[in-house]
């Protein structure tokens, strides 16, 4: 019988979930605070079910040598350490969906809240003070809402403002012109967000691309007056900066649920008269506890009982039968989007994927999710096999794949043609007899290149001095290359070369290889590689 440890707290329903299906269970809802002891008895254990409180480390999982999957209650899975858990063969899920209205619902209520001063109103009042002059708030309807992020919560953000009679205008780079009019808002750039909008929320998630996206500079471009609301994530948001802002009145009021550090026992906003805070309550209410726990007891019991995997960050979602033989095919699918994901900046409109040969046969859907899957991680870390299509196809991205019977060399391969407005960008993979996916044609032109954790990408006219410029200039930069490929069109034309490095290249190396002048394109790549 499989056992299961409860470390934070799950609803008693959710726990019932795991007896009912016939797994051992503990609940120890305070366990997940106790680091020392929670290390202790880890090894016992074949799933843990967590929330917040518990962080699963990579000095956790060294002692976790039972353990098969975690199960997070809700969708943020900063407090586990992905990548040492996939170093350890331990699937991690959580649940992507079930808190979603509840947190654009509070981003909601965080904007009223601002706008009519309601907390400080209400300490006022209850001090048994009537100040009815001092608390002048402004209306919602005919305002201008700038949502940066406009996936599920921004998407359900921009639905509910709209019915508040809002005008809507949305940032998000993946967000096509389409689905913008079919959603009612009005796709805008950054700087133009900025300048317009009368409020901001926030709806992406913490990655190098929006860390502080309201930096120090793009503050000042706010329009004087705005009042920002973030209910995604700390860091997103220069504090220091807004607080200047705050103090100087150009902007007029902040809601934040959520900080750079948490828990948030000081900052820069605390004790403003203009801002309101609340303790990540984002996802605070009992329909939406109750729905994420339910699904994850669901989710680890269908694993753990019959070898099913759904909402996983680090494992494809197929069944039992189906993974022995298609891993190398899912992996490589994952690799072919994470590559185009990464390569593409712009708002994609399409993403196209050819079966050739003995892969058509396989389980078409499961590969498709892991190639939207990979692309999507650039904008967005935590898709899964299950979210990412999802997204997709609420960002207005036509997905297309096609079939056909032996074409060409191999017994099989996948090709990923991604389409923006203003280019199309194709790259085609397979895997070999040893088990291994390998890229075999980027723009057309044939390679034979190994996939590794760390790449660099190169474009050149084919001219002599490409080698000893690639194998100098990363010499010089103290970076060893542990493999690479060549190919080009024709004699003379377009060319490419793939490096396989052994570390992250450090930015100096990369402009020194912009600075040879021999190169049309640069660019550092990384994929998930066991």
């Amino acid at each position: 019988m499989p056992k299961v440890l409860v470390s934070d707290k799950l609803s008693e329903t959710a726990v019932q979930i795991f007896r009912d299906r016939g797994i051992d269970v503990d609940f120890m809802p305070e366990l997940g605070k106790d680091k020392e002891k929670l290390a202790e008895v880890i090894g016992q254990y074949d799933g843990l079910a967590i929330r917040s409180a518990t962080k699963v480390t990579a000095k956790l999982l060294e002692g976790a040598d039972n353990l098969k999957v975690i199960g997070r209650a809700g969708i943020g899975t900063d407090n586990v350490d992905k990548e040492a858990a996939s170093k350890k063969g331990v699937i991690v899920m959580n649940t992507p969906f079930g808190n979603m209205i509840t947190t654009a619902e509070h981003a909601i209520a965080m904007m009223f809240a601002v706008a009519r001063q309601i907390p400080e109103a209400s300490a006022s009042t209850h001090a048994g003070k009537w100040e009815k002059s001092k608390f002048m708030g402004v209306e919602l309807t005919g305002k201008t809402l700038g949502v940066i992020g406009a996936g599920n919560i921004g998407g359900i953000v921009c639905d509910r403002a709209r019915g508040l009679k809002m005008k809507v205008m949305a940032y998000d780079p993946y967000l096509g012109e389409e689905k913008a009019e079919k959603m009612g808002v009005q796709k805008v750039e950054l700087d133009e967000l900025l300048a317009e909008a009368d409020f901001i929320t926030l709806h992406v998630p913490f990655t190098d691309q929006t860390a502080n996206i309201l930096s120090k500079e793009n503050i000042a471009k706010l329009k004087k007056g705005v009042r920002i609301v973030n209910c995604a994530r700390g860091g997103l948001v220069d504090e220091d900066a807004l607080a200047e802002a705050l103090k100087s009145g150009h902007v007029a009021g902040a809601a934040f649920d959520v900080f750079k550090t948490e828990p948030a026992t000081d900052s820069p906003l605390f004790n403003l008269p203009n801002v309101v805070v609340t303790p990540h309550l984002g996802a605070a209410t009992t329909e939406a506890q109750e729905n994420v726990a339910l699904q994850v007891a669901e989710q680890m019991s269908d694993y753990l009982m019959t070898g099913a995997v759904t909402n996983a960050l680090n494992m494809p979602s197929v069944t039992a039968e189906e993974a022995k033989v298609m891993g190398p095919w899912i992996e490589l699918s994952g690799h072919l989007g994470n590559f185009t994901g990464q390569m593409t900046d712009e708002p994609i409109q399409a993403i196209n994927i050819l079966f050739d040969g003995t892969v058509s046969d396989m389980n078409l859907k499961a590969l498709t999710a892991a190639t939207i899957a990979g692309i999507m991680k650039k904008a967005n870390p935590d898709t899964n096999m299950v979210s990412a299509p999802v997204i997709a196809k609420e960002r207005g991205i036509k997905i297309s794949t096609t079939k056909q019977d032996k074409s060409g060399a191999f017994d099989g391969y996948v090709k990923v043609t991604v389409v923006t407005a203003k280019r199309e960008r194709s790259v085609a993979g397979t895997v070999f007899s040893d088990g291994k996916p390998r890229f075999i044609q980027i723009k057309g032109i044939n390679i034979d290149a190994e996939i590794g954790a760390h790449m660099v990408y190169t474009t050149n006219e084919d001219v002599p001095g490409i080698i000893g410029a690639l194998g100098q200039t990363m010499g010089e930069n103290n970076v060893n290359i542990a493999n690479f490929t060549l190919g080009r069109a024709a004699v003379k034309g377009e060319a490419i070369a793939l490096l396989y490095v052994d570390e992250p290249v450090p930015a100096p190396a990369l402009k020194a290889l912009e600075d040879t002048g021999l190169f049309t394109q640069v660019k550092p790549l990384t994929f998930d590689v066991a």
